[in-house]
């Protein structure tokens, strides 16, 4: 039976003149400019019994009540898509605030509110009424997120496929270690003290090229271990890097060629090189990124601007050109085994200690005694947050054990794709891809929910932002549990 393809985008750039919240960062972004459009691109794949519709969408992450309402949309419509339906995000910084609700009984948020005085609660710079109202945006989402789905799914015709493989390097590790067994997220090393970055990087890319019935290209896949983060801090609407890279291959292929960018496990990589350290050039509102003894260096263009998106986007779009040059296009194929699981995953809660709890407490009460009757600045707000979500998961996990995540499982032919809620760091991954039975294992990170990072049990122990507690729902012992069900599902669809 031969395989159906399709393909859709749909645009979701905010009008002219309306201003949105820009997800990301510890401070405030409110602006209508646009760098480059954002979308939804959606891939819809049939074959026999079975389906899937995988939709890529230029925002930071996915909550879980945004991608149920786009299952409920879309099913009301298309029955036969239940369980079938992927959604996940490149994690740009540079795209819409939505509402997203925790799925856990508390949050760091509703902690702040509760223990601090009413005089001392932060209020935003910029007024709520400049900007598009988040609940209004969760509607408008999934609304757009549904329709490319649906698009999708009826585009879909008979077509050929070639899966491939490229290299570019894109993401590096973003956390230093330091001689006394500490790290930190975007960490100097240009100190005494440097020791190591935590862990490695992933340069592979997993490629899928798909045609039509004519055997014209009309679709590229790219699955590539970094997040779409190069002017996260900027204060523009952007789909960052991806967008650069479906400009370029648009010249070379034509309008009409789809571009579906996937982020594999990427939790602790970035765009920047944190040994050849490139400044922003401009300044940024961030005191991690400030460097004491800057050295200039020889090395990429600054990975905080558009100069550096342009260079990441044309060594993507050059390899996956170069690639698509040396395919046998004689060897197409139309056919290939489909099976499409959804899972249902049950992952320990990450817990804080007693000693933990009181710590938190007690920097909090300090910053109310010390603060007292100022109104709290949003870098507070920023660093309280570490603490109140101690608190929130403390009381938490006094109600629950355990949490549900859903994955799936893909085989497709001689490809497996398996995805993850989590923004999950690269070891990980590299357990799922070294083991994996399959010819070729696509990993989307972001999908179907977003429940904070997932570290490794080396992060934990050097800490910082990305591996406390409060920085994501499971911890080391969920992401093994992870691996094993994902491995285990993956090679029992290649019958081994």
């Amino acid at each position: 039976m031969s395989v159906k393809i399709g393909w859709a985008e749909v645009d979701i750039t905010p009008e002219k003149g309306t201003k949105i919240g820009l997800a990301g960062q510890f401070f405030e972004r409110i602006t209508d400019e646009v760098e480059s459009r954002i979308t939804i691109t959606a891939f819809a794949l049939e074959n026999g019994d079975d389906r899937a519709v995988i939709a890529s969408c230029d925002l930071v992450a996915i909550g879980k009540n945004l991608h149920a309402l786009v299952k409920q949309k879309v099913t009301a419509v298309y029955p036969e898509l239940k369980d079938k339906i992927i959604t996940n995000a490149i994690h740009t910084h540079t795209s819409y605030v939505y509402s997203r609700k925790n799925t856990l009984s508390d949050s760091s948020l509703s902690v702040l509110k509760e223990l601090l005085p009413a005089d001392m609660q932060y209020k935003p710079l910029v007024s709520d009424e400049t900007m598009l109202d988040p609940d209004v945006a969760l509607g408008f989402l999934a609304d757009k997120i549904a329709e490319a789905v649906k698009k999708a799914w009826e585009n879909r015709t008979d077509g050929y496929y070639a899966n491939a493989f490229g290299r570019a390097a894109v993401g590096m590790n973003r956390r230093v270690c330091y001689d006394d067994g500490s790290a930190k997220m975007w960490g100097d090393s240009n100190l005494a003290n440097f020791e190591e970055l935590e862990s490695g990087n992933d340069s592979g890319i997993e490629i899928i090229y798909t045609f039509d019935k004519d055997k014209k290209l009309n679709g590229v896949i790219a699955n590539i271990a970094c997040p779409a983060q190069v002017v996260e801090h900027r204060n523009f609407i952007s789909s960052d890097y991806w967008g650069k890279v479906k400009e370029n291959l648009r010249k070379r292929f034509g309008e009409n060629v789809f571009v579906l960018g996937l982020c594999s496990a990427a939790g602790d990589l970035c765009p920047r090189d944190l040994i050849r350290w490139v400044n922003p050039e401009t300044p940024i509102d961030d005191p991690n990124i400030k460097r004491e003894n800057y050295i200039e260096r020889r090395a990429d263009p600054s990975m905080f601007d558009v100069s550096g998106l342009k260079v990441v986007g044309r060594r993507i779009s050059d390899e996956l050109i170069a690639v698509y040059e040396e395919l046998d296009k004689s060897a197409l194929k139309n056919d290939g085994e489909l099976k499409h699981e959804t899972v249902t995953l049950t992952l320990p809660l990450r817990k804080v200690t007693i000693a933990e709890y009181n710590d938190a407490v007690e920097k909090i009460d300090a910053y109310i005694e010390k603060n007292k009757g100022r109104a709290m600045t949003f870098d507070d707000n920023a660093k309280m947050h570490v603490y109140a979500g101690t608190i929130a998961r403390y009381r938490t996990q006094q109600k629950i054990n355990t949490f549900t995540e859903e994955i799936h499982i893909i085989r497709f032919g001689d490809i497996a794709i398996a995805t993850n809620p989590f923004e999950l760091f690269l070891n990980y991954g590299n357990k799922i891809r070294a083991r994996s039975k399959a010819k070729q294992t696509f990993l989307i990170q972001l999908s179907c929910g977003a429940d904070g990072y997932l570290p490794t049990e080396k992060a934990e122990k050097g800490s910082h932002y990305s591996a406390y507690v409060s920085s994501g729902s499971t911890g080391h012992e969920g992401g093994d549990l992870l691996v094993r069900e994902t491995l285990e599902r993956i090679n029992s669809m290649f019958n081994v």
